[in-house]
């Protein structure tokens, strides 16, 4: 079986006597009959927000850390010491505080996440040019051919990185490694922190036979129920069923389950893969349930999509409004657009009647957001039609706001007073998948 030494990234084809590395004698071995041969990669890196906390404040080395906002706020992550006392990320700030009361909080500091996730990113990128980001954290490589570039297989390159990013940014990394996406995820969150863990195809389906459905890409809450009902709760079940029975059930859906089963994903890795969503939202104050302060929040959330639209040079073919309830019940209403826009004037037209449909006075609302989907290259964005006596007002004003915040300024001018939002940064994303992982 072919080890690997995690510290020094020497590779033996067999296990060393003593179970430590024969050159510098680490017990951070691993070992698999593939090892190298395997490409494909996920790389995570640890409680990433709260390990560049604990990085630049040694003092809170042992201590349990939660990056988040206020009382109202949610937890955006937090360290594995924390993690102890079951606090999560996403989870309500005064639930977190009341499961681990001696918490450190710490107010999240976008810019040098960012940037430390750019250094992070350009480590990578010294292994292989095909790097698709999932997240900040996070990201697939595809280090096929590289061998003879570094003079390593890619397995000792991957155990490099991780070291030379710990060394260098403070942050610890851990791996994934196999011969597909969908592998070498769920390969990541095998051994953490500072993992690496293997998971071959060869493998895959005894290793999912008896874990949940849940695991599977796809597997959402209502899938999963839809499922159960049909008395289908483990991985292994699906594989019993076979690709036919399950294909007649559930048509393509059906397949896909079975292929994941068997850990067949043939999607490649994807450099500069494009956005797939842009989106700003804020919690306010207080719960507010009158529809004219709601609907008050929405021009500066849709400027904020706006804004960040045209810096990527694209627009939305469809926006989404997304509210929280007081009681943490989400709420998303999405309406696909004729024509694709950057105007925030056009997406607050789309997104006040659906603020309207929920916002009847008798549910109180903590969060407002809106996204916009569908993304599309900005030559396509609001183009001049035969109404241009409709759509030119909004257009050239749009164009003159943009002039002056660009001479004076982003808070130069503002449209009317919108109430408070709590004292943690509003969410703001540009978002390749969708989703955020803060593991």
């Amino acid at each position: 079986m072919n080890t690997l030494c995690r510290d020094c990234s020497a590779l033996f084809a067999r296990p060393p006597p003593g179970g430590r590395c024969s050159d510098c004698g680490s017990p951070r071995l691993v070992g698999h009959p593939a090892l190298a041969e395997l490409a494909i990669a996920h790389v995570d890196c640890d409680a990433f927000y709260a390990t560049i906390e604990k990085r630049d404040r040694p003092e809170l080395a042992d201590r349990p850390v939660i990056v988040g906002g206020g009382k109202r706020g949610v937890v955006l992550a937090c360290c594995y010491v924390a993690r102890l006392y079951g606090v999560r990320s996403a989870m309500p700030m005064f639930k977190a505080l009341a499961a681990c009361p001696d918490a450190e909080v710490v107010r999240p500091d976008m810019a040098k996440y960012r940037d430390v996730g750019r250094a992070v990113r350009e480590e990578m990128r010294r292994l292989t040019p095909l790097v698709e980001p999932v997240s900040i954290d996070e990201a697939f490589l595809d280090l096929r051919g590289t061998s003879a570039l570094h003079g390593a297989v890619p397995a000792q390159s991957l155990a490099r990185l991780a070291a030379r990013v710990e060394q260098r940014l403070g942050v610890s990394l851990s791996i994934g490694l196999s011969d597909s996406k969908f592998l070498a995820k769920i390969a990541s969150d095998l051994d953490k922190p500072r993992g690496f863990a293997v998971l071959s195809r060869v493998e895959a389906p005894s290793f999912f036979a008896n874990r949940p459905v849940s695991l599977l890409w796809g597997v959402g809450t209502a899938l999963e129920r839809r499922l159960a009902a049909d008395g289908i709760a483990l991985i292994g079940q699906l594989v019993a069923l076979g690709e036919s029975e399950l294909t007649a059930r559930y048509g393509r859906l059906g397949g896909h389950l079975f292929r994941l089963a068997h850990g067949l994903d043939d999607r490649p890795v994807v450099a500069q893969a494009p956005a797939r969503s842009i989106s700003a939202e804020t919690t306010l104050a207080q719960d507010v349930a009158d529809l004219a302060v709601l609907t008050a929040v929405l021009r500066p959330l849709c400027e904020r999509v706006s804004a960040h639209l045209k810096a990527a040079r694209l627009a939305a073919g469809g926006l989404t409004l997304k509210l929280k309830t007081a009681d943490f019940r989400l709420r998303t209403r999405s309406r696909r657009l004729a024509e694709p826009t950057q105007i925030a004037t056009t997406m607050l037209r789309v997104t006040e009647p659906l603020l309207a449909a929920e916002a009847d006075g008798s549910t109180a609302f903590r969060l407002v957001g809106v996204g916009a989907s569908g993304l599309v290259d900005e030559a396509e964005a609001d183009l001049p039609t035969l109404f241009e006596r409709d759509l030119g007002q909004p257009r050239r004003l749009d164009a003159a706001i943009d002039a002056i915040r660009d001479r004076l300024g982003a808070d130069a001018l503002r449209y009317g007073a919108a109430p408070a939002a709590t004292d943690r940064p509003p969410a703001q994303s540009l978002s390749r998948t969708g989703r955020s992982n803060r593991d």
